[in-house]
């Protein structure tokens, strides 16, 4: 007699705790921290959850979890852009310089 066993644990975000709070330690794109439930499917059809232990960050891009102690700090936010034309600092929402009338 012979049985053939399909299953597995997987690990599904539950609730984002806080969007773009570190870096992915895989490909560097943004990472939320998330609450996660674990779950045991059999032949693809989920089974049994439980809840996991503490927060982990998840990256949306490869789809991994990982521990918020190995995640690098965020990319600090970008609120200028630099003037082709007269190298000044201007405010990145405006699409024209305003010291020298340059489009951005």
């Amino acid at each position: 007699m012979f049985f053939f066993f399909i299953g597995s644990v997987e690990q599904q975000v539950r609730q984002v705790l806080k969007k773009g709070s570190g870096r992915c330690i895989s490909c560097g794109s943004l990472a939320d921290l998330v609450e996660y439930d674990k779950a045991l499917k059999l032949f693809f059809v989920p089974v049994w959850k439980w809840a996991g232990k503490e927060p982990l960050m998840h990256c949306n891009n490869c789809d991994i979890f990982f521990p918020k102690s190995l995640s690098p700090p965020p990319p600090p936010p970008c609120f200028f852009r630099r003037c082709n034309f007269c190298s000044r600092d201007v405010q990145a929402e405006y699409k024209f310089c305003p010291f020298c009338g340059s489009a951005l």
